[in-house]
């Protein structure tokens, strides 16, 4: 099913929200040719797949009880490019946290990943636009018992609570061109999410403040730097 079918195929499903009143899908008014033709210049490569713009021309968002404004046009407003250099900010939870497209330098349109702030992890929610529509679909029928909100209020914790695995450069076949590794720093982890479910992610938070994150290319790899503590004397006079 294409983003436009599963968005057409909630609109006359009946919700509640947490104040006992019901509501449906308010959408967002489609893209005029003028529109479409300039949000294409703004993308990776100029490209815009088919069945994403038979969605814009549709609705470019929706409305939906418990979330921000959910939309399909918010290219580059993200920010944290070191996670996702090129995203849609597709939604956030009024705290802070957001639901975003990963695309690729060639413009296609790739999994939905939740962002979140506090615990500071990424969790890899949807594998396409379709797949998150419907899930916001279902976390309206469903409400604690959906997949949204469990990875909103278990996973997260879950994520952040793992040992993340820290490494060096010289040791291990760690699969990736040597090329890329001899510029990573002396000690890093790597959350390689390529072939893992929806639900598993990484604590971008766990190198401390200010993390040095990289992005292995266009795929679901990145490389944390892990950072040396400081002892007492360096904390007391400033010492890097």
């Amino acid at each position: 099913m294409n983003p436009t079918a599963a968005l057409k195929a909630i609109l006359s499903n009946q919700y509640v929200n947490e104040d006992e009143e019901e509501y449906t899908v308010e959408l967002l008014p489609g893209m005029r040719e003028t529109e479409l033709a300039a949000f294409k210049r703004r993308l990776p490569n100029q490209f815009l797949p088919p069945e994403i713009e038979e969605l814009l021309r549709f609705s470019t968002g929706f409305l939906f009880s418990g979330l921000e404004k959910i939309r399909f046009d918010a290219f580059d407003e993200f920010g944290f490019e070191e996670l996702f250099p090129r995203s849609i900010q597709l939604a956030g939870d009024g705290y802070g946290n957001f639901w975003v497209l990963d695309l690729d330098a060639k413009g296609n349109w790739g999994p939905v990943y939740y962002v979140c702030h506090d615990p500071a992890v990424v969790v890899k929610h949807s594998d396409s636009l379709a797949h998150f529509i419907k899930d916001v679909d279902e976390f309206g029928r469903l409400g604690s018992a959906s997949k949204m909100d469990k990875i909103h209020e278990e996973k997260v914790f879950t994520i952040w609570e793992a040992v993340p695995e820290f490494t060096e450069q010289h040791k291990g076949d760690l699969g990736l061109p040597q090329s890329f590794l001899q510029t990573l720093p002396a000690q890093f982890m790597i959350a390689d999410l390529t072939k893992q479910p929806v639900g598993t992610g990484f604590a971008w938070g766990k190198s401390g403040a200010n993390p040095v994150i990289v992005r292995f290319e266009d795929k679901p790899i990145w490389v944390l730097e892990r950072k040396a503590k400081k002892g007492f004397l360096s904390r007391l006079f400033g010492s890097k």
